[in-house]
């Protein structure tokens, strides 16, 4: 299975209604994956006019309680950024699947890096709430694109499955199966049952535009009271996976597609991989971790070792430039190279 199946699989065990995404390496194999079984399972994929055209079909598709997901890459993922804040003040859920490719501008498109972690995080003007997951394999595939639809619904929030070219398109085989699929339950009104308003401007409960300095901070106020919830929900699903010797003082950490190359490059060595599946927001246990380490090693598929600067953030906590494993020339990670450069940081 490649990941792009997965994700799509996970979408179709969601009840996905609509997919929207306009032709972009490596997005477009999850478009085209989802566009044949669309038939079979009774949901439409789109390929609208534009990136910009997309995102606000797809808002307004939610809004009226299509289950809803757009796939784009890098710049197609520039593009909706004004619209991400759109949701986050009429909260209306959204998935988003983003496959990076190496950047800036137009890159090298048909290769994989993971240097989009920090726009994905970031992009969109504003403070609002957002869950960002970035699973490692096809079979978690399949699960955090179940849980990225279970999480928007239920909290009305805007999720993103970030992935990359070596994940989406990269065939896999397993000899586990994903977990139990989750009931998408959306807790909403929808137009036709009620009158329902939803507003781009700071409004009040009824959806009307308002302006006062009260209203604007309690509303504010909400959005963070929201994420608190999404953060506690979050903590029923494997945030992060632990792998090899779990008493080890020797820490490595990494995400994403690096986690099969991390698990094949360090068998028979003294350390425990902690592989991060949630980005945002991000499992406690990783302080718990780190803080009782010896040594900890980060490896990245970008050139600044953006989830570290991440950890960092939220924990305080700073990776050594020495420890860290960062290859950026568009290709993934190699076991046998990966080992040599773990061993050397080991000793």
């Amino acid at each position: 299975m490649t990941g792009s199946r997965a994700v799509a699989q996970g979408a179709i065990n969601s009840k996905i209604d609509l997919y929207l995404g306009y032709p972009m390496t490596p997005a477009t194999a999850l478009m085209n994956e989802l566009a044949s079984h669309q038939i079979a399972n009774n949901f439409l994929a789109f390929q609208p006019e534009s990136e910009i055209g997309g995102i606000n079909q797809a808002i307004g598709a939610s809004f009226a309680g299509a289950k809803t997901m757009i796939g784009t890459s890098g710049g197609g993922f520039d593009l909706i950024t004004e619209a991400l804040s759109l949701q986050g003040q009429t909260e209306i859920p959204l998935v988003i699947y983003l496959a990076s490719r190496p950047g800036p501008s137009t890159g090298i498109p048909t290769y994989s890096t993971q240097a989009d972690l920090d726009v994905a995080l970031r992009a969109g003007h504003g403070e609002f709430p957002r869950i960002l997951i970035a699973p490692g394999d096809p079979i978690e595939a399949v699960e955090k694109t179940n849980e990225a639809f279970y999480l928007a619904q239920k909290f009305n929030a805007l999720s993103i499955i970030l992935t990359d070219k070596h994940l989406a398109e990269s065939e896999f085989s397993s000899d586990k199966k994903p977990n139990k699929v989750l009931e998408i339950k959306s807790n909403r009104k929808f137009p036709g049952n009620a009158i329902v308003k939803a507003n781009s401007y700071e409004h009040d409960k009824f959806g009307n535009t308002a302006e006062s300095p009260e209203l604007t901070k309690q509303n504010a106020d909400a959005r963070i009271k929201k994420y608190n919830q999404i953060k506690k929900e979050c903590n029923k699903f494997e945030m992060i996976k632990i792998y090899n010797n779990l008493h080890s003082k020797n820490i490595i950490i990494s995400w994403g597609s690096n986690k099969t190359a991390v698990l094949d490059a360090i068998e028979g060595l003294d350390c425990k991989f902690i592989h991060v599946l949630y980005i945002k927001p991000m499992s406690d246990k990783i302080k718990d971790e780190m803080q009782k380490a010896k040594k900890i090693i980060l490896i990245e598929n970008n050139s600044t070792g953006q989830l570290g600067r991440i950890i960092r953030e939220k924990t305080g906590l700073k990776i050594k430039e020495e420890n860290r494993i960062l290859k950026y020339d568009g290709r993934p990670f190699l076991s046998d190279e990966l080992r040599n450069e773990i061993e050397k940081r080991l000793k």
